[in-house]
């Protein structure tokens, strides 16, 4: 039998660090990120999987040293500029890597308040909500891609939800409700559209204009917004309309994806107690839970 490799890619995982901004202007006052970065990369490495020979592999120990090295060097705030760093480095530097993969995730460290006002180099952490990016290039075809998103922020309201006009049939035993307790993980994400986020330098160049932290508050502030205000009719609803809106304020975004569980919290049933009425006590029912998925984009005109 004959055999042939399909593709392949291979690098460092769960390389982590947590770097210190310092205002030049004052020591004291500080930032910090912390991340996990993944860089895999793709080339002309067939002969190590189908010869046994390691002539071309940048080994994955050079592949974790360079991201630390960069992270020290340059500038990895926000997360999308140190990925597209990454990209043009390994690119750049080693003539037979044709493309990367370069993915980070950022925990989530806020300055909290002392005194009355924000302490200058304290914080904490907002865990296991993290703040993402996933960056692939070519180099041949400069064909870039880069998606970030939001993971983990989980939220919780007690009414303004409801459920019903559902499709009913032999095997329906969910009853309908105009009131009830809507809680999920948020995993929202948006890709920037590569017809306005070209290339490498031009995301460094955008980097330096802010549209990517812009961009993450925008999201975190839609979803977290529509959350809260929306009387919703149902999952489906209100993700369509967060996505919605996140396209209407970045221009720069092409398509915008929620996955978001439904963690289900169901009324206790407490008449053997001789309680017929029970609207306020709950029980946490996560598994199984409803998953709802959707990828909202741009509608484009069709030519007549």
């Amino acid at each position: 039998m004959q055999s042939e490799l399909l593709d392949s890619s291979y690098g460092k995982g769960n390389v982590k660090f947590l770097k210190v901004k310092k205002n030049p202007h004052n020591s004291k006052e500080q930032d910090v990120l912390e991340a996990n970065v993944q860089v895999l990369l793709k080339g002309n490495f067939d002969v190590s999987y189908t010869k046994a020979d390691n002539a071309p592999i940048v080994p994955t120990d050079t592949v974790k040293n360079t991201i630390l090295i960069e992270a020290k060097t340059t500038n990895v705030w926000p997360i999308e500029r140190f990925a597209a760093h990454l990209a043009k480095h390994f690119t750049e530097k080693y003539a037979h890597v044709s493309g990367i993969e370069v993915s980070i995730v950022q925990s989530k460290w806020t300055k909290y308040e002392v005194d009355g006002k924000i302490h200058p180099h304290s914080f904490k952490h907002e865990g296991p909500e993290t703040r993402r990016t996933f960056l692939t290039y070519c180099r041949s075809n400069k064909k870039l891609t880069i998606t970030s998103s939001i993971k983990d922020l989980t939220v919780l309201k007690s009414t303004g939800s409801m459920f019903y006009g559902y499709n009913v049939c032999d095997y329906t035993t969910l009853k309908p409700t105009k009131d009830r307790i809507l809680s999920t993980d948020v995993d929202a994400s948006w890709t920037y559209d590569p017809k306005q986020v070209t290339s490498l330098d031009q995301v460094l160049t955008q980097a330096d204009k802010g549209l990517f932290d812009s961009t993450y508050d925008s999201a975190r502030k839609v979803t977290l917004d529509l959350f809260a205000l929306e009387n919703s009719a149902s999952v489906q609803a209100t993700m369509y309309n967060m996505s919605h809106k996140i396209l209407e304020l970045v221009p720069e975004v092409g398509t915008v994806s929620y996955a978001l569980p439904n963690k289900h919290y169901i009324l206790f049933n407490l008449e053997w107690k001789g309680i017929k009425q029970n609207d306020e006590l709950f029980y946490p029912s996560p598994d199984p839970n409803g998953l709802i998925k959707s990828t909202v984009g741009r509608k484009t005109q069709s030519k007549l």
